[in-house]
């Protein structure tokens, strides 16, 4: 048991702050600095609802994140993807943790939301913190914080990909996509992709991945059959490992360009009716250093 209250509250408080910044890296940031606003404050016997004090100010911290990354993000090099949180499945206590982490396709809708509608719907939604206590995190008026949540729940279901598929029919329709893919199977791949699929990868500017999103069925299929069979062809030593993403299904590919480049990228789908709604392809070496040593 951790001897620190804050360190109790540890995986409470990122998991908040990746929710919001959709960057694991970022969450430890703030959580860091909740640690250090935490160490000076609790001298001073102001602090009497460990979690709730620390839930306020973390929200705080990545409410500023929220404003400053906004400016970053739209100078970002082609298309922006939350850092996967990758989960092995030859590991029992990730495939538990995974249960509790938010899918790629929530977050990347939530990067629609102003940080005002973010910062609402987490709090008030995810984490069940009253809207008094969110329009204090705001600095708003309880019906101002009441009116960011209402707008941002509108914007997350008028813009999420259709994503309600259970684990085994997830990771069906993946295998059957990835299959067709590599194999350039146009028909096949008809058959697994939804009339209004959405494809989406992130290369951060390192890494070739679109400068825009692919949108439908026939520029899906004829994209990822390209890209996928030409890695095919063009790599060496390439492992394909299924594993969770965010707790649904994904795989992550790596192995060895011919002329010595690496190649590693982590991909997972939205899944609903038996076919794939969307696909996420995280390909920016920056956003997936945590998996350097496994």
């Amino acid at each position: 048991m951790p001897s620190d209250p804050f360190e109790a509250e540890r995986p409470h408080l990122v998991a908040l702050a990746y929710r919001m910044l959709g960057s694991r890296a970022e969450a430890e940031d703030v959580v860091q600095e909740a640690w250090l606003r935490y160490h000076k404050a609790r001298g001073g016997g102001e602090i009497h609802d460990l979690r709730g004090w620390l839930t306020t100010i973390t929200g705080r911290i990545c409410l500023d994140v929220l404003k400053s990354a906004r400016v970053r993000r739209e100078a970002y090099p082609g298309q922006w993807l939350p850092e996967p949180v990758v989960s092995f499945l030859d590991d029992p206590a990730e495939r538990v943790t995974q249960r509790t982490e938010v899918s790629l396709a929530l977050l990347v809708v939530m990067e629609k939301l102003t940080p005002e509608q973010r910062v609402a719907v987490v709090l008030h939604d995810a984490f069940a913190v009253p809207f008094d206590e969110v329009a204090a995190v705001l600095g708003t008026s309880v019906a101002a914080a009441r009116q960011h949540a209402s707008r941002g729940r509108r914007a997350i279901a008028e813009g999420q990909a259709r994503h309600t598929a259970d684990s085994t029919e997830q990771r069906k329709v993946l295998d059957a996509f990835l299959a067709a893919a590599v194999s350039g199977d146009l028909r096949a791949l008809a058959a697994v992709l939804a009339p209004d699929v959405v494809a989406i990868g992130d290369g951060g500017g390192v890494v070739n991945a679109g400068l825009n999103p692919v949108f439908g069925l026939d520029k899906v299929a004829r994209f990822y059959a390209g890209i996928l069979g030409r890695r095919a062809r063009d790599t060496r030593d390439v492992t394909v490992e299924p594993v969770l993403v965010n707790g649904d299904a994904g795989v992550l590919v790596r192995g060895e360009y011919l002329d010595g480049r690496r190649l590693l990228f982590v991909l997972t789908v939205a899944v609903a009716d038996g076919r794939v709604t969307a696909v996420y392809n995280q390909l920016n070496p920056a956003k997936l250093r945590s998996l350097d040593d496994r």
